[in-house]
């Protein structure tokens, strides 16, 4: 496989498809989709040609091996996958594949046991994988030790890890681990990882609607040069918020919302922010703060470029909210691509 070559890889724990755009964008081939959430698949198949498998539940393709089989061979394997505890149990036993790896004991019951399956009996020449920042020190750092065991010592890929803020990329702070692993030792190196070139720092200015004019309407978010009156607060959802923030302000906590300007960078957007979209405020010039739209929620992650409206959004607000706040920043995904296609052409398949 030459590095002018094209490359196929897996897309599990899909999600709306952060991991496939950026890796589409580098030359990559989806051919196979894992992704659970009914409405995740709606957006999904709107944006993306889906002439592969696209199956629900991970856990049907890692029953046994004639499941496995159904698993095409692949050069990547992505996974943006949960974190869920591991339990040590003192036993290990054999599954069907006749394999009587540690994982077994450890993993077993978790979603991290099907991704070690899928790796051991396909042997990706790359894995690529996301996860929150707290997965180092979860459950005391016995996660991560887990991980880590099972990836380098067990299935035999060389691991490199590294926690990035995504604020260099985009308007949000949002720390997030990638760990990325190949079958043969390379010189991979993390450090080289190139931030953004550019001018000025994101700012919430580059992903917000343009009221000016220049932006063409988008019901419901954007109506007639103006932000849609539902993204405002409420009269009784702005009270409630300011109660809560003096409340625990009072108590010495910094527990509440959190109001931001064009000029700002925001905090996290988490798969909540359908609730009460208090992480993340816009303020309005003698109104009420109001809400992201989702078609800015959509920019805030990279799906669209600051001022585009590409990205298809087929689902409800609500969960609009919920798929971006649980997805990866695509430019991120998109620049540590990058330095992995370095490697893709001398990482050879077996």
């Amino acid at each position: 496989m030459s590095k002018s070559d094209h490359f196929t890889f897996i897309d599990l724990f899909a999600g709306i498809g952060g991991f496939r755009k950026a890796l589409e964008g580098i030359g990559g081939k989806c051919i196979f989709t894992c992704e659970r959430d009914k409405f995740c698949q709606v957006t999904y198949r709107s944006n993306y040609t889906v002439d592969h498998p696209l199956i629900g539940d991970i856990r049907d393709c890692t029953k046994d091996r004639a499941s496995l089989q159904y698993i095409p061979k692949h050069d990547l394997l992505a996974a943006g996958f949960p974190c869920q505890p591991f339990s040590i149990a003192g036993v290990s036993k054999k599954n069907a594949l006749g394999l009587a790896h540690g994982f077994q004991c450890e993993t077993q019951g978790t979603l991290f046991y099907d991704i070690a399956q899928i790796i051991a009996f396909h042997r990706p020449s790359i894995i690529f994988l996301e996860n929150v920042k707290n997965l180092i020190s979860h459950d005391k750092g016995n996660t991560f030790r887990v991980i880590r065991r099972i990836l380098e010592d067990e299935l035999g890929y060389c691991i490199h890890y590294r926690v990035i803020d995504g604020q260099f990329w985009v308007p949000q702070h949002r720390e997030r681990v990638f760990i990325v692993g190949f079958k043969q030792g390379n010189s991979f190196d993390f450090d080289k990882l190139q931030l953004p070139k550019q001018m000025k720092k994101p700012t919430l200015w580059d992903i917000l609607h343009k009221t000016d004019g220049m932006e063409p309407d988008e019901p419901p978010y954007l109506v007639n040069g103006r932000i849609g009156d539902k993204y405002t607060l409420t009269p009784g959802m702005w009270e409630y918020l300011q109660a809560y923030k003096a409340k625990h302000r009072a108590r010495g906590n910094g527990f509440g919302f959190g109001l931001f300007g064009p000029d700002d960078t925001a905090r996290t957007l988490s798969a909540r922010y359908y609730k009460d979209g208090s992480e993340i405020l816009i303020k309005q010039e003698g109104e009420r703060p109001r809400r992201l739209t989702p078609r800015e929620c959509a920019r805030l992650m990279g799906f669209d470029k600051p001022g585009d409206s590409f990205f298809q959004i087929p689902v409800s607000d609500s969960q609009a909210y919920r798929q971006f706040g649980n997805s990866v920043i695509i430019p991120v995904v998109e620049s540590i691509a990058n330095l992995v296609r370095t490697f893709i052409g001398i990482t050879e398949r077996e």
